[in-house]
């Protein structure tokens, strides 16, 4: 069987490219459903993009490579394409956009505009074999139980990273990349949280607040979470992509909070009462416990001097951690590195050294923030693959 495109990966960065390659397309996935994470993300409203997308907003090598697909095909694009298909949306915190239903809601917008555009899309089917030929490729590929030979003048790497294997993530993109002698940069699990293994946070599980949390690399204002494991949270996730095994992270605890105001005035009200009371009405009273067996709080608040309060607040701004790792691939959202950059045109995402051949999406050493970036990144990049095998597609095979 012949096609002018194969794209292997139905998922955001795949389902995208599909609607905009032209001529004969097939989609390829090994799920018995096709955009998996687009169907959990968000609470499964789909976190669909970020008002604020932008390079800035991506990890990579090669930080100018995102800037080109994400000028030509931007936030605002996508939008227009849920508004187009009568998708009610909302706005959360940081620009955060879901749709006010269903996830379900985006993954039907991108399987019909695949079917406008005329493509297939074959589930549950595994790649056995793939070859480059003289001008295309050769797989040799089995659907429900049959064998098929398939060529194709374009194949299209959307099958993402590692993160979430329980989901069928695997590496496929970078052995076929490694295949046609593209570079991997290292990869490991990003967006995830951190694991403590001594234990120290289970009694504090459930917990949340607002915090600064940072490193030498990067700064988050955003909740952090307590778990029975370690550390989870926005704040969390995201400084996990900008950290490294061994390394501390801060924690800021009042973040903007003008505490040694605020318990100066206090003292002078409430002399009498606890210091670790007036403290839990500004941090959660399970953490000031949690706290108070390392730190001094002792003793009332007309007890504490303007010193010890500054020393406190001190403390409490720069609380250092050290994680013992993270939840890896299991339960991260994205992997970060990829298909190196350096090997690909970043206007077709095409490899420069193999003709025909492109990667997109997570596949690619590009890693968004948490938030809708991912996405931005998957409807970018399909999008600037797909419009330039458009360009150049013959009328036949």
């Amino acid at each position: 069987m012949m096609f002018d495109t194969i794209i292997l990966g139905a998922g955001a960065a795949g389902l995208m490219c599909s609607a905009h390659c032209g001529g004969r397309t097939l989609v390829i996935d090994h799920a018995k459903a096709p955009g998996e994470k687009i169907r959990i993300s968000g609470g499964g409203r789909c976190n669909f993009t970020n008002l604020y997308a932008g390079p800035s907003n991506f990890l990579s090598k090669n930080p100018h490579f995102c800037k080109s697909a994400l000028a030509r095909y931007t936030q605002w694009d996508f939008i227009d394409l849920v508004d187009q298909h009568g998708i009610a949306w909302h706005e959360k915190t940081l620009g955060q956009l879901f749709c006010d239903g269903s996830s379900k809601q985006i993954m039907s917008m991108l399987l019909a505009e695949m079917e406008r555009a005329g493509a297939l899309l074959w589930l549950q089917t595994s790649v056995r074999g793939l070859r480059k030929l003289e001008t295309g490729f050769a797989l040799d590929v089995e659907k429900d139980g049959q064998s098929h030979s398939l060529i194709c003048r374009n194949l299209v790497l959307a099958t993402g990273g590692k993160s979430i294997p329980k989901m069928g993530a695997s590496g496929l993109a970078y052995d076929i990349a490694r295949q046609f002698g593209l570079n991997v940069t290292d990869t490991r699990a990003a967006l995830v949280p951190f694991t403590f293994t001594d234990g120290r946070f289970k009694e504090l599980s459930g917990v949340s607040l607002p915090v600064r949390l940072s490193n030498q690399r990067s700064s988050f204002d955003e909740a952090l979470l307590f778990t029975h494991r370690g550390l989870s949270g926005p704040a969390v996730l995201q400084l996990s992509s900008y950290w490294r095994e061994g390394e501390p992270i801060c924690v800021n605890l009042l973040a903007d909070l003008p505490l040694v105001d605020i318990l100066r005035r206090d003292r002078q009200a409430s002399g009498r009462k606890a210091l670790t009371t007036e403290l839990a009405k500004h941090l959660p009273a399970r953490l000031v416990e949690h706290l108070s067996r390392s730190i001094n709080m002792q003793g009332n608040l007309a007890d504490q001097s303007d010193a010890a309060l500054w020393s406190l607040a001190d403390t409490l701004s720069n609380w250092q951690l050290t994680p013992s790792g993270t939840e890896g691939y299991r339960t991260a959202e994205v992997t970060l590195g990829g298909i190196d950059t350096d090997g690909l045109s970043s206007k077709t995402m095409e490899a420069k050294e193999v003709p025909g051949l492109y990667a997109i999406g997570e596949a690619v050493d590009v890693t968004g923030w948490l938030g809708g970036y991912n996405f931005q990144w998957a409807w970018s990049s399909g999008y600037a693959a797909g419009t330039a095998i458009a360009a150049r597609q013959p009328t036949t095979l």
